[in-house]
């Protein structure tokens, strides 16, 4: 594989409201981008995460990378500070889409909460490695701290055993500390490393792919989209497609603040254009030109999860997460329902569909792994 100067990691940062999920990120991180731990001014008061948060740091290769054969100066570990309050779920599952490891943090004061259950299943889901931090632990007594600490780790363990993750490591830390030895900070950072997973060869020669999540006007130089590059590469002067036939060049662009002519898939980034009103759009895809077409309906083989314990009867209807856009769905179990000219009837290949009602943006798989 060829040498870069780093390679990137994107970690989902989940847990309840409250659990100490920002402060450990600024801790974590050294780097921040434009739309770092939430600067919603309504998150700034309550003192909670309302939208994704993106800041980052510098980390060596993992060990298990050598042995791969990936040839990197250091990694570049974006963290993707995920809001806990339960009503934000849908931005939750929109941020889903661009994370490698999800580190779910719990208040070790209160165990598991809520959203702490709400968030394994979204790690199950996602199916990427998990680490748990057990955070807080500074407000146990320091006689009492290593046997409180034990209790919540097996606790912890009992409740994720019958959902598939195996043996996940789990680091007592104490975000609101400063000392990155005593507060298990360079801990979880080794933790993480450990379950990074391994790159596949970067193929320049697919079409560009960016989950576009803050859109903003910059005076002076244009309309700033900040994201994730889902596949593929973009380069200073290409043409890019924000919305159906709305094309626009690159002007420049840079990655947590420093320029850059080019960049790759799992590059977190932000493009600068000309001449596109920032307040039509918030999130969605910019690609290729011409490679995301606009899905009016579509027909889904889906799963029940094992905590949901509702109806899934012919006819319900059902909201369904597609990247950062939420639509209408129904439940059919004859999918000549949904009209001859929208479908192919195939015969008994599948028991259940969903009919997406609009589609803006298809979902677009991670393809570095």
């Amino acid at each position: 594989m060829a040498s870069l100067s780093a390679f990137n990691v994107s970690i989902g940062i989940l847990g309840h409201v409250d659990s100490g999920k920002t402060t450990l990120a600024k801790q974590l991180s050294s780097i921040a981008s434009t739309a770092a731990f939430d600067k919603n001014p309504q998150s700034q008061t309550r003192g909670i995460t309302l939208d994704l948060g993106f800041s980052g740091f510098y980390a060596p290769v993992p060990d298990h990378w050598q042995e791969h054969g990936i040839d990197a100066e250091r990694t570049l570990v974006t963290l993707v500070d995920c809001p806990g309050h339960a009503s934000l779920v849908r931005t939750i599952i929109g941020g889903a889409q661009i994370i490698d490891v999800t580190l779910l943090v719990v208040d070790a004061t209160k165990g598991i909460q809520t959203q702490t259950a709400e968030c394994l299943v979204l790690a199950q889901i996602i199916g990427r490695p998990l680490v748990i931090a057990l955070n807080k632990i500074d407000l146990f007594p320091e006689a009492v701290r290593a046997t409180k600490t034990a209790k919540i780790a097996q606790a912890m363990a009992k409740a994720i055993s019958p959902l598939g993750f195996g043996d996940v490591p789990m680091v007592a830390v104490s975000a609101e500390s400063n000392d990155r030895t005593a507060n298990g900070l360079d801990q979880l950072v080794h933790a993480l490393r450990a379950v990074f997973p391994v790159p596949t060869p970067l193929d320049a020669t697919r079409p560009f792919l960016f989950a576009m999540d803050h859109c903003f006007a910059l005076k002076g130089q244009g309309t700033i989209m900040t994201g994730t590059v889902l596949d593929g590469a973009v380069a200073v002067g290409d043409m890019v497609e924000i919305t159906q036939g709305q094309t626009r060049k690159v002007k420049s662009m840079q990655r947590f603040r420093q320029s850059i002519d080019r960049a790759c898939k799992g590059d977190r980034i932000g493009i600068c254009v000309k001449q596109l009103d920032a307040g039509a759009f918030e999130r969605g895809l910019v690609a290729t030109p011409g490679v995301v077409r606009l899905a009016y309906a579509a027909m889904i083989d889906v799963r029940r999860i094992p905590f949901y314990k509702g109806s899934c009867q012919s006819r319900s209807k059902f909201h369904v997460t597609v990247g950062y856009e939420t639509v209408t769905a129904q439940i059919v179990d004859d999918y000549t329902l949904i009209g001859r000219d929208l479908v192919r009837k195939k015969e008994g290949t599948l028991d259940k569909f969903i009919d997406l009602s609009v589609v803006v943006g298809l979902p677009v798989p991670r393809t570095h792994r």
